[in-house]
């Protein structure tokens, strides 16, 4: 941390970001702590997606995934959700990974990756003949999901890396 006019450390510097590139040295990867932040990512969002299926189905009565006859928690599709979120932050995971070990300012095309990913699985329900609350309703799981994934890991790939 740089000092002060005064001698002592300049409290409001920001600490350097070790996903810099311009700053030289190598960058390490911590890959357990990664992993297990991608783990963590993963249960985290498996529980936003049933808390989102939960919430659209259940207080606003609005049928996603599933006909209303099946209830709040829906039928196999709820875990088909809750599973792909979770698999989904697995892969962003691996993705994030190798972007770390290889790109160049890697969690800045990593967040445009989830950005677009997220957009694009958005849009998918607006293709459907379903109704437009049911679409929406589709695409705001889809939004809870990406923003998860995206903001979680985004703050693990910091932490795990540093530069050498």
């Amino acid at each position: 941390m740089a000092n002060s006019p005064y001698g002592r450390p300049d409290p409001y510097q920001r600490p350097p970001d070790p996903d810099d590139d311009r700053r030289g040295g190598f960058r390490k990867v911590n890959g357990v702590r990664l992993w297990v932040g991608g783990i963590m990512t993963a249960i985290v969002a498996a529980l936003a997606a049933l808390v989102a299926v939960l919430l659209v189905r259940g207080v606003l009565d609005i049928a996603v995934f599933a006909p209303k006859t099946n209830g709040a928690f829906g039928n196999a599709t709820t875990a088909g959700i809750v599973g792909a979120a979770a698999l989904a932050a697995l892969v962003a995971t691996a993705l994030l990974h190798l972007l770390l070990l290889a790109a160049p300012q890697a969690r800045i095309f990593f967040g445009w990756i989830v950005a677009l990913a997220t957009a694009a699985l958005m849009l998918v329900p607006f293709t459907t003949d379903a109704a437009m609350d049911t679409k929406a309703a589709s695409a705001g799981i889809s939004l809870v999901i990406g923003l998860t994934i995206g903001f979680l890991l985004s703050a693990v790939g910091r932490s795990a890396v540093t530069r050498g």
